[in-house]
């Protein structure tokens, strides 16, 4: 006499993905769109909720490594026991969060007046920190903004934003005022803009010359900043250096 049984069951298939470090999974999306992933570049829309956690957290087991290998006893050293979390922590959520969340919102409202005068951002205080030793770059920009009719009014407290973004990256001065001047260019359309950053690198005063006075000045200039002579010496002449 046949018993009726229950049709075998299939096992379920293995999780390619258990295992795998989040920051490969975040690297393949990146490579999958051919897109960039330099220190300085936005990578927020690869990144799924919840694995900037998981990131953090890799990072952190990472660094422990770092300090293990500098020779320093994390078991028993009562002042780096939780380092390697807080320099993660600080890597993943402060200094380098800007490549990790996207733009912040900005409002925008019409240029319902017509504005069309100079108007002149700063000093804004920035930080970041150079790509190359990641030591801190601290420094101020201004920003000079001539509108026309159909210019994006944004408000003053979102420069401070957009420059906060651009900043916190591993940067070098030289790209992230023209990464700036382009996101503000890009939100704005005004029909010149016009950028100066002036910062010291702590990786020339804390290390190499160890010189703590010298500092580095850039501009970006465009539209009619770059055209017409008067208005950048107006624009130049109107920071308080």
């Amino acid at each position: 006499m046949l018993l009726k049984t229950d049709p075998p069951t299939t096992p379920p298939a293995p999780d390619d993905d258990i295992g795998t470090p989040v920051s490969v999974k975040i690297r393949e999306r990146v490579k999958a769109a051919r897109q960039r992933f330099h220190s300085n570049d936005n990578i927020a829309e690869f990144i799924e909720p919840g694995e900037l956690e998981l990131l953090l957290d890799e990072v952190a087991e990472k660094m422990k490594g770092v300090l293990d290998s500098m020779v320093i006893d994390l078991d028993n050293d009562h002042n780096t026991g939780d380092t390697a979390r807080r320099v993660a922590k600080m890597y993943i959520k402060e200094v380098f969060n800007g490549r990790y969340v996207k733009a912040p919102s900005i409002t925008e409202f019409p240029n319902a007046e017509h504005l069309n005068e100079l108007m002149i951002v700063g000093p804004i205080t920035v930080r970041s920190a150079c790509s190359h030793h990641f030591c801190p770059v601290i420094g101020r920009i201004w920003i000079g903004v001539m509108p026309n009719e159909h210019t994006n009014v944004i408000g003053l407290s979102k420069y401070a934003r957009l420059a906060e973004w651009i900043m916190g990256r591993p940067q070098i001065q030289e790209e992230a005022v023209v990464q700036l001047a382009d996101l503000i260019q890009e939100k704005t359309q005004p029909d010149g803009l016009a950028l100066v950053m002036e910062a010291s690198h702590y990786c020339m005063a804390w290390r190499g010359v160890k010189d703590l006075d010298s500092k580095m000045i850039n501009s970006v200039m465009r539209g009619v900043f770059l055209k017409d002579p008067n208005l950048r010496r107006e624009f130049l002449s109107l920071i308080p250096r």
